[in-house]
């Protein structure tokens, strides 16, 4: 057991709460599971696994997560961000116990490489894998953005290191939860791609201050070039580079439907959301009118 404290965002995540708690008792001397008020048995679930429940009201994954930072009684010296559906692979859970108490004094920060599981198959390609993100870190050395969508852990001091081993998405729930879901997120994303164009409220760039990371370069050619290219035809450009250049036909019908899907279809409902959105806020006269328009458009509570 590696003296990190885990926190786990839910909400109705029954079907993945207990792997994600059991997998991750060899690592973690503390989990913290922050809930937005569940109507299903995650919270029966999790206590019954020895893990401190808390709820608070949900406005996004950034509020939502800060909150669970700020409120949680993390004792331990290092804290870690999972989510209900993933899990960590054998090697990876191997590799904490291992290399932790090895770590150098400057390291204040860890990368983890994270596999997507779509239909049951390994999204192997289409620059899917692996990706890189800050998971965990030294109590108090890092912060997460504020953002609608896309948010990050950023470290604010001292250096990093990357694990070899994987971590897997691995979401059980249907196609349906899936399209609706993206929905969501779409309508999120919308918000950010519009602020970033008229700079309608305070926009989180602790990111592009970061040493470097996947993330951070994949943010600056998403919105250096992508958001740049035309609406309807950036997302086929992005599903051929994808699906042709990046290999993604290889991944059988599941990744056929996963690159699609994720990489062209719901990159659409972004732009249509962002089409619709504009024609909205054409006729406001204020930036105030824009962000009230944007949440009676969304229900997202911008405000």
């Amino acid at each position: 057991m590696s003296d990190i404290s885990v926190i786990i965002l839910t909400y109705n995540e029954e079907l993945h709460i207990e792997r994600c708690i059991r997998n991750l008792l060899p690592i973690a001397q503390e989990i913290f599971v922050v809930d937005s008020f569940s109507t299903d048995k995650t919270v029966q679930i999790a206590e019954s696994l020895g893990v401190k429940v808390l709820q608070n009201l949900f406005v996004n994954q950034s509020v939502q997560f800060q909150w669970g930072l700020d409120n949680c009684p993390i004792q331990t010296s290092w804290v870690m961000r999972m989510d209900a559906d993933e899990y960590l692979e054998p090697s990876l859970i191997d590799e904490i116990i291992s290399k932790f108490p090895l770590l150098p004094s400057d390291i204040n920060g860890i990368y983890l490489k994270r596999k997507h599981h779509f239909l049951g198959r390994w999204i192997k390609h289409g620059d899917r894998y692996p990706l890189v993100l800050l998971r965990i870190w030294k109590t108090g050395q890092a912060h997460i953005e504020n953002r609608w969508m896309d948010e990050h852990i950023v470290l604010d001091s001292g250096n990093s290191v990357t694990f070899d081993g994987d971590f897997v998405d691995d979401n059980l729930n249907t196609v349906e939860w899936f399209i609706e879901k993206h929905n969501r997120y779409a309508s999120r994303e919308m918000i950010e791609i519009l602020n970033h164009k008229y700079q309608l409220f305070a926009r989180d760039e602790s990111l592009d201050d970061a040493k470097t990371g996947q993330a951070k370069i994949k943010r600056f050619v998403k919105e250096t070039v992508y958001n740049k290219l035309p609406l309807f035809a950036r997302p086929v450009l992005y599903f051929f580079y994808r699906y042709i250049l990046r290999f993604g036909f290889l991944d059988g019908p599941e990744g056929f439907a996963y690159h699609f899907m994720q990489g062209l279809w719901y990159r659409c409902l972004v732009d249509l959301k962002c089409l619709e959105a504009e024609r909205i806020l054409a006729s406001a006269k204020s930036n105030e009118e824009q962000i009230a328009r944007l949440t009676q458009l969304t229900g997202l509570q911008l405000e």
